[in-house]
């Protein structure tokens, strides 16, 4: 599968954009890469990649760097995902490309073999980012609020008390031994209780269950 998925890269410092390229290259079609936003947004619209792996601070343009890009790419690209690769970990930043339509959002920290995989992850569609940054990624979604949940929701109410405390952990990216440690429970308990949260709503992986959780505004 990888070998169909086109990936460009979008960075201002050659020598992490290169690092970039060597690590994916076995991995993905590099199909362009760019340094400025000017030159990014033509690089896309000429390759139509699948996926554009974007770094939030690019100079030129109008200074919106990666949401700039993000914002008048899009329409010339419309099939393209967008996944922030950034130094920063700043809910500024992160919800300046989020509300922007990136897909997700994770830290330069990350391992490479974790990068194929959430570039993977985005070009499936699902939305992926550090799990560190899942609360103001959430509340970036459509300027969400955390917290505001529906006054009634069917699927929510298929979940016990205890199923809603762990699925709102979860989506907010704590592992499930923080998840213990904060709900007293054991990792064990966690597990279980993500299974059956999981299985109650029809959903496959946290990623999605973020998206759902996200969706109804109760993160």
């Amino acid at each position: 599968m990888n070998e169909q998925i086109r990936v460009a890269v979008v960075d201002d410092h050659e020598m992490f954009r290169a690092g970039v390229i060597a690590t994916l290259g076995d991995a993905f079609a590099i199909v362009g890469q760019a340094a400025d936003v000017e030159s990014s947004i033509a690089m896309i619209a000429d390759t139509q990649p699948d996926v554009v792996l974007l770094d939030v601070h690019v100079p030129g343009g109008e200074g919106g760097g990666g949401a700039e890009i993000l914002a008048k790419s899009q329409p010339l690209s419309p099939a393209t995902a967008f996944l922030a690769l950034s130094v920063s970990d700043s809910a500024q930043d992160v919800g300046s490309v989020i509300r922007a339509g990136a897909r997700g959002y994770v830290t330069k920290t990350i391992t490479g073999h974790d990068l194929i995989h959430s570039i993977e992850q985005v070009a499936q569609g699902y939305a992926v980012f550090s799990p560190k940054l899942a609360g103001f990624v959430l509340s970036a979604f459509q300027g969400a609020a955390p917290g505001a949940a529906p006054a009634h929701d069917d699927e929510l109410d298929r979940l016990s008390a205890r199923e809603q405390e762990v699925m709102r952990l979860i989506a907010r990216g704590y592992t499930y031994k923080e998840a213990a440690a904060e709900l007293f429970i054991s990792v064990k308990t966690v597990e279980t209780h993500v299974s059956s949260v999981l299985r109650k709503l029809q959903l496959s992986n946290r990623n999605e269950l973020t998206l759902w959780a996200a969706d109804r505004r109760i993160v």
